[in-house]
């Protein structure tokens, strides 16, 4: 009788314990350091604890990862294994740590999700990081509240399989969502394969700090309708993405099978770096190894994804090397594909599937409907608070988003009364503004702040934080430090040239020129309705304004 591929190593090794030992743990774990992941380490833990990554025991040892990387064993010398799988934490998280003792993991929120018994701890080649590496007793897998029917574990997934009577699986594994060209190469896959198919999305993000999988997660519920429903089946995979080489698409394969899958579809999607940018590149044979031939090792055969483009004459998806001679074929890259979604412009109905671009519009719609920030900076008195207002009394008088004033001085009064202004509390301050205003952007709001901000390497922080959720529109308020000194209405340079106030920015203190602002105004020689108007046409050139 047909039955599912076996797990790697021959059985699905569940990290976690039950009843009275689990009990037993979260009682020791009272007493225990602590240590606290973050989202990516959450969802990694969960790919051990869950068995995904069987026949692991928890994280590997520097010895096993040498001999990983060198020559693809586990510590036993024999089982294969083709990527380092170790948790890394900074040195100040690992203080009091030694080997032969044991930590709890926490999630941000301080759930106890499992304990670690150290067996090796070393330094990470990163300065002020360690390696840590032990077995793992497990007391739960990480809390989720969304999606709930599609987080099976390999064990719940491979009970799916069994009670549906299906013998031969093939799982796509997608960080993207499913476009028409994807959606016909994974049917004739699986039916060339004589198999069912998986559609296995990546969703190991962060609610709060990475929500991209909501919306894939959503596309894929949507496309599901245009599969056959006795063979095909959706299910999150609670791991985070791997970058795309060929060692990662083998740790890929070793998850698939654990999941119960004996054929690994791969490429497909847009994938602007790594060394394998298509299927098509893993397949080809390394100087170390070949990487089809050591899948199929594994048990897992690899379906790689080729160049397909839309043959209009038939009206389908073909291989380039199969368009018939003079037929008309058309391609849309990836990076155009985005690049249309971000700015709202049409989608050829031959690329995708309506039902999936209404998703993906709904997490990434056009920018006149994105949040954004309008980030001041400059001396003290250089005009940012009389800018700030006057901007923030324009856009809601347009009135197509919330607008919200972040002021550097109504900020330290209500979020920062506690910081002084030494730097190290000058950077808290800023940075907390920067938090609150990509909130405010995450949720298609507008946040005009308005600090002085004088240090760099805060305000690129600041950016980073707020581009990873929506736009931001840094203006430079370039005035002058003598007509900032000649304005001086709560006479703080006096103060500061007289010493009596320490580490004043543009006196005993340095402000740092921003590099790349968008914008660059001077108040000395500009109104303020005339330096609004310039902020207003550069954001609707910008694409933000319509």
């Amino acid at each position: 009788m047909q039955t599912l591929i076996a797990p790697y190593g021959g059985t699905l090794k569940s990290l976690l314990v039950n009843g009275e030992a689990a009990a037993g743990l979260r009682r020791e774990a009272l007493g225990l350091p602590s240590i606290e992941l973050d989202w990516r380490q959450t969802a990694e833990l969960e790919m051990l604890l869950n068995g995904a990554y069987s026949p692991l025991s928890g994280y590997m040892g520097q010895a096993e990862v040498r001999s990983v990387q060198e020559n693809f064993r586990l510590a036993d010398g024999v089982t294969f294994w083709p990527a380092p799988v170790t948790l890394k934490v900074r040195e100040k998280a690992a203080a009091g740590l030694a080997v032969g003792g044991r930590a709890a993991l926490r999630d941000a929120e301080g759930y106890m999700l499992a304990v670690l018994e150290l067996s090796d701890l070393w330094p990470a080649t990163e300065n002020g990081w360690v390696h840590l590496g032990g077995a793992l007793a497990g007391v739960d897998l990480p809390p989720r509240h969304d999606f709930r029917e599609l987080r099976l574990s390999p064990s719940e997934l491979r009970a799916s399989f069994a009670r549906r009577g299906w013998h031969r699986v093939a799982a796509y594994q997608a960080r993207h969502a499913m476009h028409r060209a994807q959606y016909e190469f994974c049917l004739r896959t699986a039916i060339a394969e004589e198999a069912n198919l998986l559609l296995h999305p990546w969703a190991g993000g962060d609610m709060v700090e990475s929500g991209d999988y909501f919306s894939l997660a959503r596309s894929y519920q949507a496309v599901l309708k245009r599969f056959p429903s006795a063979t095909t089946q959706l299910a999150l995979l609670p791991g985070l993405p791997p970058p795309a080489s060929a060692r990662d698409v083998l740790l890929r394969a070793i998850v698939a099978r654990n999941y119960g899958c004996a054929v690994l579809i791969i490429g497909g999607e847009f994938q602007p770096e790594g060394e394998c940018r298509r299927g098509e590149d893993i397949v080809h044979p390394r100087a170390d190894f070949d990487p089809a031939a050591q899948a199929l090792a594994l048990g897992v055969k690899l379906i790689a994804f080729p160049r397909l483009v839309y043959c209009e004459d038939r009206g389908e998806f073909l291989p380039v090397g199969e368009v018939p001679p003079g037929a008309r074929a058309r391609a849309l890259a990836g990076d155009e594909f985005m690049r249309r979604l971000r700015e709202g412009q049409k989608i050829p109905e031959w690329y995708s599937f309506p039902e999936v671009i209404a998703e993906l519009q709904k997490a990434c719609p056009p920018r006149e409907k994105q949040g954004f920030t309008v980030f001041f900076t400059g001396l003290s008195g250089a005009g940012k608070s009389t800018l700030a207002r006057a901007l923030a009394a324009r856009l809601m008088e347009i009135g197509s988003r919330p607008v919200t004033l972040l002021d550097g001085d109504i900020v330290r009064r209500h979020l920062s009364s506690e910081l002084g202004f030494s730097r190290e509390h000058r950077d808290i301050n800023v940075l907390r503004i920067g938090f609150v205003a990509s909130e405010i952007t995450k949720n298609r709001g507008v946040a005009i702040c308005a600090p002085i901000a004088p240090y760099r390497h805060t305000r690129r922080d600041v950016r980073a934080m707020i581009e990873a959720v929506g736009g931001f529109i840094e203006v430079h308020v370039a005035t002058p430090i003598e007509t900032c000194e000649a304005r001086d209405r709560k006479g703080l340079y006096a103060k500061a040239r007289a010493g009596l106030i320490p580490e004043f920015t543009g006196v005993s203190d340095p402000y740092e020129t921003p590099e790349k602002a968008e914008l660059a105004i001077d108040t000395s020689d500009l109104s303020v309705d005339e330096a609004v108007q310039r902020i207003l046409l550069k954001l609707e050139h910008e694409g933000y304004l319509r």
